[in-house]
């Protein structure tokens, strides 16, 4: 295996790597229940602040730049992390328990979405661009020039993802759409990877030095609660990006709601994605729906915010087909490595709260038992009723792991009922035929989209394609912002800007994007027109 000489602190304070003032702590290995030789140590008080000052100062100058070169520290970025080779996986197999193949498909990820960011900002017209010119001799008033763009908020801390070690970390998508906007970032680090983490971070270290980025437009910081709730107390930051619990989200939004000037805080939490099953779906291909829930449920041992936790099934003659079906696969799959032993615990303790009360059953298990209980989760579907499922309200509580629990319905309307139970999800997916749609009582497409931010009709929510097209959100508790914004896809960047509009400017002075001649080529609504003129 490939050795990597850590820097002794793992802490990057703008261009500047620095010893940690605060506690000593170690890496663990989930798959072998062992502690890493790596010491790494946190930040003080006074080191976070530093950081959020070195980033308020680059943005004086990080928001002035063309966007071309914003591009080319994108792209920078994406070279240094594949110039880091096997190195980078290793270490992250040995932090997460995550698979090689699955880990270097991350990272083919991460460096894709910054290169299509970097591309967002090179073509620019993502500013949203407006002009109205002057008409001095308007009656009975005038109209000033007024021209509208998005510009960027100013320093965002970002919290890295336990299930990511690299799309959802250090270089993930919140990252990449605030550097992208020209927003400095500050990343707090997470404890279940150090090492993966201090590898990405000197990766954009050396790119912002590369790329001639002012000092501070980065930062890397490995620090304890009390610091990290520190920095989205401090004045300076203007935003939050988290991906993780719910405590630990909503936490983080009170503080920044509590502050003198309350910020956004863009935090993806808890999801179920509930997948809605008719019976013409059942009667076309019960085995294939079956199988293909089973493997979603189990893929990543469970460890995706889009695992599919709840399906409701309208009772058929096909259903026991269907039931059966799932039952076997999950019955033959293998208990695997989660990312750490909190995050099995809790799983197994959310399963078997579940499986004890009255009227829920198990509907199967691994047969294999796991090696290790204290990380390895063991894949489980439990099944109920609706009558049972609408009286007992923690049904529909995440379970992060291997499992989902299927609801059997006797009719549409009881169906229905447990849909409107529920809280925002993420996704929400409908198996039906389009005759079934045409003469059901029950708008189900209008019902799924008032609960999640994308709507599969058909197929599985595990798997989330970064693209301009992609919706990652959804309303309350999925996100914090109830759903008006997404963290993949390149309207990820609109999280991170504020709408602001010139009066009166002379030419000379507006940025280039609202200019007269239009030297950045983009697309402008003027006057209610698009053009590039």
């Amino acid at each position: 295996m490939s050795t990597f000489q850590y820097h002794p602190t793992a802490n990057f304070i703008g261009h500047e790597a620095v010893a940690g003032e605060g506690d000593l702590f170690k890496a663990f290995a989930p798959s072998t229940h062992e502690q890493l030789a790596d010491e790494f140590t946190n930040v003080s008080s006074e080191q976070a602040n530093h950081a959020v000052e070195k980033a308020a100062s680059a943005f004086a100058v990080y928001r002035q730049l063309h966007p071309n070169k914003r591009a080319d520290f994108l792209e920078a970025i994406a070279t240094e992390l594949e110039a880091l080779g096997e190195i980078l996986i290793e270490r992250a197999v040995l932090e997460s328990g995550l698979p090689t193949g699955r880990l270097t498909g991350e990272r083919g990820r991460t460096t894709g979405q910054l290169r299509m960011f970097a591309k967002l900002i090179r073509e620019g017209s993502w500013v949203d661009a407006r002009i109205n010119p002057a008409l001095p001799d308007r009656q009975p008033l005038p109209r000033p020039d007024l021209r509208r763009m998005l510009i960027p908020l100013g320093p965002v801390v970002v919290f890295g993802a336990s299930n990511f070690p690299l799309a959802f970390s250090v270089a993930g998508g919140d990252t990449a759409s605030a550097l992208a906007s020209g927003c400095p970032v500050i990343f707090k680090a997470h404890p279940s990877h150090p090492g993966t983490s201090s590898l990405v971070g000197q990766a954009i270290t050396t790119a912002a030095e590369k790329s001639g980025m002012p000092d501070g437009v980065f930062s890397l910081l490995h620090a304890d609660n009390e610091v990290a709730q520190q920095l989205v107390a401090h004045p300076a930051v203007k935003a939050v990006g988290f991906t993780g619990s719910r405590g630990g989200g909503l936490a983080l939004q009170r503080i920044a709601q509590e502050r003198a000037e309350p910020i956004p805080v863009y935090a993806e939490m808890s999801a179920v994605n509930p997948v809605v099953v008719l019976p013409g779906a059942i009667q076309e291909n019960a085995v294939k729906v079956a199988e293909g829930l089973a493997a979603s449920v189990t893929l990543g041992v469970g460890q995706f915010c889009t695992n599919p936790g709840l399906v409701f099934l309208l009772d058929s003659p096909q259903s026991a087909v269907f039931l059966d079906t799932v039952a076997e696969k999950i019955r033959s799959s293998a208990p695997a490595t989660m990312l750490n032993s909190g995050i099995c615990h809790n799983y197994q303790k959310g399963v078997q709260h579940n499986r004890i009360i009255p009227g829920v059953h198990v509907l199967a298990e691994s047969e294999t038992a796991s090696e290790d209980s204290r990380t390895e989760g063991r894949p489980a579907v439990l099944s109920t009723t609706a009558p049972i499922f609408l009286c007992s309200p923690t049904l529909s509580d995440e379970i992060f792991g291997p499992t989902s629990l299927i609801v059997t319905c006797q009719t549409e309307a009881e169906l229905a009922e447990c849909l409107q139970t529920l809280e925002g999800q993420l996704t929400a997916t409908l198996y039906a035929t389009a005759d079934e749609l045409a003469q059901s009582a029950v708008d189900w497409i209008s019902l799924l989209q008032a609960k999640a931010g994308r709507v599969l009709f058909g197929g599985f929510p595990t798997g989330v394609e970064v693209s301009e097209a992609m919706t990652h959100g959804g309303p309350f508790p999925a996100t914090t912002d109830g759903g008006r914004s997404t963290s993949v896809g390149t309207a990820a960047i609109l999280r991170f800007v504020r709408p602001f509009t010139y009066q009166s400017f002379p030419d000379a002075l507006l940025p280039l994007a609202l200019q007269n001649a239009n030297p950045l080529g983009i697309w402008r609504n003027i006057d209610g027109e698009f053009t590039k003129s």
